[in-house]
């Protein structure tokens, strides 16, 4: 079987911090005893950031875990963390700041834009908060619209952009005004193979273009995310110990494909198709 030699990397502080996160609606909860950490990964002459997939089958919290991800959802317990920029590193270490709406952008299935703006005044105004100059505003939307092939269609209003420019319109907008957060809810859902591989080239962009930018996303295509992904989450139901399974979303299993020697390879391999039936086994029984 073909196999692949790992990456080198290293990691530095932690990017992503999720302590025994639950969250309930009423007296229903949904997600609950949601554990992870993710790290600043470095790559020896090359900017990375971090892509983590979260997968499960559908109805086991994945999306009210993102809504607390993003600080859309408060939780009944626990917290979500993340380091705050805007304070001095101190004794080596950046401090952390629970997450507040805004601070992670969301783009959901529908790709939302401001209807009355066209492309260039939506990226204008996502950096509105933002003590850039006119001048350094418009260099870096410039910059952006020619990185991700929207440069003919800025001065264009959403009606009439194709279904691949609103997506990555959306993603741009919530990248410029919330940094380097971004949660994706399905966003391979109902594409054709042309705009799939835009979405695989955007995610390249954001992971491109800084270190501490993390990509999160949800998807039912588990080989895609064994191909894109550094880090698999799956949400399901855990089996309790009477043998039945339980009706409360958790993380059920943590796949790191750094470790794993499957991130960041140029081919799919015999190993990557090994990962994705664990991964399909494991879904099936949570």
């Amino acid at each position: 079987m073909e196999t692949t030699a790992p990456a080198a990397y290293e990691q530095k502080g932690v990017i992503l911090h999720v302590e025994n996160l639950s969250v309930s609606y009423g007296d229903r909860v949904i997600i609950r005893d949601i554990n992870l950490s993710e790290k600043d990964t470095v790559r020896p002459n090359r900017q990375q950031g971090q892509i983590i997939a979260f997968l499960g089958r559908s109805g086991r919290g994945k999306s009210t875990l993102f809504r607390a991800l993003t600080g859309m959802e408060k939780p009944a317990t626990g917290r979500v963390l993340i380091p705050d920029l805007s304070k001095p590193v101190t004794d080596g270490q950046q401090p952390a700041k629970q997450v507040q709406e805004g601070d992670v952008g969301f783009v959901n299935q529908k790709y939302t834009l401001f209807r009355h703006k066209t492309v260039y005044n939506t990226l204008l105004f996502a950096l509105r908060k933002t003590t850039l100059s006119k001048q350094e505003k418009d260099e870096k939307i410039t910059q952006y619209l020619n990185d991700w092939g929207l440069t003919n269609c800025k001065d264009q209003f959403p009606n009439f952009l194709s279904g691949g420019q609103r997506q990555r319109t959306a993603i741009l907008e919530q990248l410029l005004s919330s940094g380097h957060y971004m949660v994706l809810d399905e966003p391979f859902s109902g594409l054709d193979i042309g705009n799939i591989e835009n979405v695989k080239k955007a995610f390249q962009l954001i992971n491109q273009s800084h270190e501490l930018n993390t990509i999160m996303f949800s998807t039912h295509d588990i080989e895609l995310a064994v191909e894109l992904a550094d880090s698999i989450y799956i949400v399901g139901y855990k089996q309790e110990d009477n043998g039945q399974t339980g009706s409360v979303g958790t993380i059920v299993k943590h796949f790191d494909l750094k470790q794993m020697g499957l991130a960041w390879q140029e081919r799919f391999t015999g190993q990557h198709l090994e990962c994705v039936q664990e991964v399909k086994n494991i879904m099936l029984k949570s």
